[in-house]
């Protein structure tokens, strides 16, 4: 299945739902076993409403026994679950989804066959399929530990290493990849070709450790002639040239990854901004060359940052106002909408119940209905003292964010007002 929805130059909007919660969430609403092939047609029709292009369905990769009893017994992801969950049980505790097993599908969520049907309902309302990519490490028990040790990083004892990034202690639960093994790059290939079978795209985890002098400088090997990602790229997109490669990406090495054939990489840095209130650092990023713009994904939060409603109120919706109107790709994430505060560990496999803020959810539904239409070629405004940063398109449209604190203009007056000035406070 081609995917001939995305256009990496124009705006793409990805919902990422975490797989596992979210199917256990609608077992317990429809009190019966739910899985992927046997999601009530209703709620997908339900995403398909706000107007994405692709869900990401985050966790689908098998996951590991090994890892899972680690994260049972690590004393700190204890500390996390007893904050997210105060009930949670051993039986919440499932092991990351960032810690593979095998690049199958988890039975529990209804295996490949049970993917497949997932991605047709998705098809059959205009919505594209993202899953993960994980380049740099593997589970503990991952057949190729026994079948190919050559593939992974030794250290001095002669044991494989643990996987890590160079700014923090080795993860536990993980296996380091060596990035420079050949054979593990055609492995690699070969994994990414079978998960291009079954998706329309993937989000590759921490892309950027894979970079050629990154991995160098992480554990002091010396680099091949080629880097890592553009061979991979090139071998999927042989038979699929619109399948969309993400990078998750950090370190401001953004642009580097675009230059190996990524189509979009994450927008930390402005991020970063948006929820400090920095004005000043929001008006210099936006004025980086557009066609390197075009190419982030800006967002909010994701499985990895504090849920966006902890932020002051105003805040949130005006840098939610910023991620909706920019050049670029848009990243939302499942509960972001309905205001849930409490950031899930994603070794856990059940989340809390929360309030839904109906609000909110509605400031949302409008947002992205005025996002979402055509808005012609975007331009950063130079009118403002600082405090009010603000964007002009060809089409006429214009929006404006102001971090002063003072209310410029109620948010409810350009709710279903096309490309009309918008002003949003925060503070």
């Amino acid at each position: 299945m081609a995917n001939r929805g995305f256009r990496p130059t124009h705006m793409t909007t990805i919902y990422e739902i975490n797989a596992w919660v979210w199917l256990g969430g609608l077992t317990r609403k429809y009190g019966m076993p739910v899985t992927f092939d046997s999601v009530p047609g209703a709620e997908w029709d339900g995403l398909a409403e706000w107007g994405f292009d692709a869900v990401w369905l985050m966790g689908v990769w098998e996951r590991s026994a090994e890892g899972a009893r680690i994260a049972r017994e690590h004393p700190g992801l204890q500390a996390e679950y007893r904050r997210a969950l105060p009930d949670y049980t051993e039986e919440d505790v499932i092991g990351s989804p960032y810690c593979v097993r095998r690049y199958e599908v988890d039975a529990h969520l209804g295996g490949r066959a049970g993917l497949a049907a997932a991605r047709r309902a998705l098809a059959n309302r205009g919505l594209r399929l993202l899953l993960d990519f994980v380049p740099n490490h593997t589970a503990l028990d991952h057949p190729w530990v026994d079948e190919h040790p050559e593939f992974y990083v030794h250290g001095p004892d002669g044991g494989i290493a643990l996987g890590r990034d160079p700014y923090f202690p080795p993860w536990t639960d993980v296996a380091q990849l060596n990035a420079f093994h050949p054979g593990l790059r055609e492995a690699a290939a070969r994994t990414l070709l079978d998960i291009a079978g079954q998706c329309d795209g993937v989000r590759c985890d921490m892309a950027m450790l894979a970079i050629n002098r990154v991995f160098a400088g992480t554990w002091a090997l010396s680099p091949p002639p080629a880097e890592f990602w553009p061979d991979a790229i090139r071998a999927v997109k042989a038979s699929d040239p619109e399948f969309l490669f993400i990078a998750e990406a950090y370190w401001d090495l953004e642009w580097e990854l675009q230059q190996q054939g990524f189509d979009f990489c994450y927008d930390k840095q402005l991020y970063d901004r948006l929820t400090q209130g920095d004005a000043a650092g929001v008006r210099a990023h936006l004025g980086a060359d557009l066609a390197y713009q075009r190419k982030l994904v800006r967002f909010l939060e994701n499985h990895d940052e504090p849920r966006a409603a902890t932020m002051p109120a105003a805040r949130h919706r005006a840098a939610a106002l910023a991620v909706a109107t920019l050049p670029g790709a848009t990243l939302w994430h499942e509960g972001q909408f309905e205001g849930r505060k409490v950031k899930l560990p994603v070794q856990l496999g059940r989340r809390p119940e929360e309030p839904v803020d109906a609000e909110l959810r509605e400031f949302y539904r409008g947002l992205l209905r005025v996002a979402r239409e055509g808005r012609g070629d975007w331009r950063l405004s130079d009118e403002g003292d600082g405090r009010i940063l603000g964007w002009t398109w060809s089409g006429g449209g214009r929006a404006a964010i102001n971090f002063s604190g003072d209310a410029v203009r109620d948010l409810p007056a350009w709710f279903g007002q096309l490309l009309e000035t918008v002003f949003a406070t925060s503070g």
